[in-house]
């Protein structure tokens, strides 16, 4: 965890404000699902034993708004020609008051919790025996587990606009709020808005960033606020200004978006959501404050000084890593066994855990990975075509490096070497975001794998993304980044896709299918089923689903297969035809990614129906057909439409390493640049190298085109 993030966990007494541009919509009417949330999370925090204080505005938008409709209600036909004047500001504010109490007394009364209204004015608090006595009724209603609801009292202040004079001891309800932080000795102070938090500038701007801690000497004066709140009187300028005055008193602040549903409860759990604002937050170490921005750049420039090494430069540091691997065994598989630990403690289903875990023997295999991957053709500057374009004028393509990858991956840390492998093979630089579930052991290995890399170089090749909410920064930076690569679910592919646009190289589901064709040889299919769902039933590569002919339902085949899966304990769920046949429970879905012992069954009328079914249900991952019909197979190699096809083998055996590329950072299901596991491969381009004798174009006259091929000469 950050460690300027732990106080957050250890806070008890909580004083929370809710802006108007939280409570009501765009139309000024009120935000009824917001409040809902909101009070829900207080309710939470009361029954846990949080002492929660809360400060409210949204009185005179309220009163304005019922003021409107009974004006509008008593109003005859002549009255609406006529220009109507806006209320008396107080007015509302008397209106609206009891009205926005009566709404939160009913919210918290369905929640079975009480709350209270205290109404204040500026002035009262220039009296020594108020604030005292106030400090008491508070105490008293805490101790009662009663909420606090506080107001500024509009309707009776005596103080006009400007609001902020030097006489002033708030002119706001931000600056209540950081008020009522110091004198009620609250923990914590958090500023609910109606964005994520305190930006460089205005967020409508793309090129703001969310500042995550607040260093008063190094950003007050680097901001540039956009417009004052839609509604209300304060806006950004107010929390921020109200944040300080707290943070500088010894109350930890934090500005975040009130239009999340958990918010505060995350901000409790010491997660980073909204902007920080501490007093020692100048003290604090630098290391969280690098910017995305910077960290891609520096990934850069890294891998620009990668590629400039000779070959075999850059083969000793994968040898190296290899080494180191090995060399911190112990350290990695402790670090390792933690995750795992917490994880089981957590409650995460077993097809995660097993994908966390580094089995023994692990490390050594991923080691000769990466040696493996050291001994292969140097895959940077390899001259691809030649030809001579005109006498004397040669045009080269030639291999080179992407630049900077972003990969995004859940569960399991071997994927970390494999990726940091293969971009250290193909000269790139690399970002890395794990699943937190693996944090400990990614991080052994990213320290591990970091120090072989040689300070001619730079540490800086690699980055570890520790934080989810760098993500969204990261996938802006697409002069920067070049290529995003998701390994997960879907769902995680399609949010990526949707937020970015950096290319995306796909890898979801693994929905991969089994088809026996009525001519295939039994033994052989039931040893490849059982492998394909089996060998590592949390792999994406598992077979999902097993379909078979018909005529197998009818001669005993499908009895063979199903009762070789169920001796090895696999669960059964059939389609329509094969639940009615086999009485097994019928499936909810044919488009589902088990990860376990567990599989779909169905029957289909032949080859045509098998294809169909899965071009329709799969994942365009891997798909096999189990036939000695020859023609039957290529119709099947010919018309499945998936990454990898195959023909009389496990689909196991999809898998960079086994297919000879020495690892992969994913199999791809997209269609574009690479498909399939992707080595080193497909993580380069192209470029064009001409080489002339002084010749120009000068509008094509004088130049003789030839296009000749010539012999390749790496």
């Amino acid at each position: 965890m950050d460690p300027s993030r732990v106080f957050t966990k250890n806070a008890r007494r909580i004083v929370v404000k809710v802006g108007t541009a939280v409570v009501t919509r765009g139309d000024g009417r009120l935000a009824l699902g917001r409040l809902g949330a909101l009070c829900e999370q207080l309710k939470e925090l009361n029954s846990r034993g949080y002492e929660v204080i809360l400060v409210t505005s949204g009185a005179v938008g309220l009163g304005r708004q019922r003021l409107r409709y009974r004006r509008l209600a008593n109003s005859s036909f002549a009255d609406l020609q006529n220009p109507q004047g806006d209320f008396d500001g107080k007015a509302c504010a008397a209106v609206g008051q009891s009205s926005l109490m009566a709404l939160y007394d009913t919210m918290f009364s369905q929640l079975d919790v009480t709350s209270s209204q205290l109404l204040v004015t500026d002035s009262v608090f220039s009296d020594t025996g108020f604030r005292q006595q106030l400090s008491e009724t508070v105490n008293a209603l805490l101790d009662l587990r009663v909420i606090p609801i506080f107001n500024e009292n509009d309707a009776v202040s005596t103080r006009k606009t400007p609001y902020e004079d030097s006489s002033g001891i708030f002119w706001d309800n931000d600056s209540l709020a950081g008020l009522l932080a110091l004198e009620l000795k609250a923990d914590l102070l958090v500023l609910l808005s109606d964005v994520e938090g305190l930006y460089s500038g205005p967020p409508s701007d793309p090129n703001s960033k969310l500042i995550q801690t607040f260093v008063k000497e190094k950003h007050l004066g680097q901001i540039t606020f956009g417009a004052k709140s839609r509604v209300g009187r304060g806006g950004m300028t107010a929390k921020v200004n109200a944040a300080v005055y707290a943070s500088c008193a010894g109350i930890p602040v934090v500005i975040t978006s009130g239009f999340a549903t958990d918010n505060i409860i995350k901000v409790l759990q010491g997660e980073m959501k909204g902007t920080l604002f501490h007093k020692d937050a100048h003290l604090w170490t630098l290391v969280k404050e690098v910017s995305a921005r910077e960290m891609a750049i520096s990934a850069r420039e890294s891998s620009r000084r990668l590629q400039a090494l000779k070959s075999e430069d850059r083969r000793k540091i994968l040898m190296d890593v290899a080494d180191a691997l090995e060399d911190n065994e112990n350290m990695i598989l402790a670090e390792n066994s933690a995750d795992i630990k917490a994880a089981e403690e957590a409650g995460y289903e077993k097809p995660l855990i097993s994908r966390l875990a580094l089995k023994p023997g692990k490390v050594k295999l991923l080691a000769n990975s990466v040696r493996k991957l050291a001994d292969m053709e140097e895959p940077i500057g390899r001259i691809l075509k030649r030809s001579e374009l005109a006498r004397d004028l040669v045009l080269e393509s030639v291999s080179c490096s992407l630049g900077v990858l972003l990969v995004v991956f859940e569960s399991r840390p071997d994927a970390l070497v494999q990726i940091a492998s293969l971009a250290i093979r193909s000269g790139n630089g690399l970002l890395l975001k794990g699943g937190k579930e693996a944090r400990r052991s990614n991080a052994a290995l990213h320290k591990v794998i970091t120090s072989a890399i040689p300070d001619t170089v730079g540490e800086k090749l690699i980055g570890l993304v520790t934080s989810r909410e760098e993500i969204p920064d990261l996938l802006k930076l697409d002069n920067v980044i070049d290529l995003v690569i998701p390994r997960g679910s879907n769902k995680l592919v399609s949010q990526i896709k949707e937020s970015t646009k950096i290319p995306v190289l796909g890898h979801s589901d693994g929905i991969c299918h089994v088809y026996v064709d009525k001519s295939a040889d039994i033994e052989m299919a039931k040893r490849i089923v059982s492998d394909a769902k089996v060998d590592y039933p949390a792999a994406c590569n598992a077979m999902e689903t097993l379909l078979v002919h018909e005529d197998l339902a009818n001669n005993g085949g499908l009895i063979k297969l199903i009762t070789e899966l169920r001796k090895e304990g696999v669960t059964l769920y059939g389609g329509k035809r094969a639940s009615e046949l086999l009485k097994i429970n019928e499936a909810h879905s044919f488009h589902h990614e088990y990860n376990s012992l567990t599989c779909t069954v169905e029957i289909v009328d032949d080859v045509f129906a098998a294809i169909d079914h899965i071009n329709e249900h799969g994942s365009s991952h891997t798909d096999c057909i189990i036939t000695e019909d020859q023609k039957v197979a290529e119709i099947f190699l010919n018309q499945v439409d998936s990454a990898a096809v195959f023909h009389n083998a496990s689909t196991r055996f999809c898998d960079g390493a086994r297919f000879g590329l020495g690892a992969e950072v994913g199999i791809s299901t997209s269609r574009i640049h690479a498909r399939g596991p992707v080595g080193v491969e497909g993580l380069l381009t192209t470029r064009w190298i001409l080489r002339g004798t002084g010749q120009v174009v000068n509008g094509d006259n004088g130049v003789a085109y030839i296009h000749k091929d010539l012999a390749l000469k790496n």
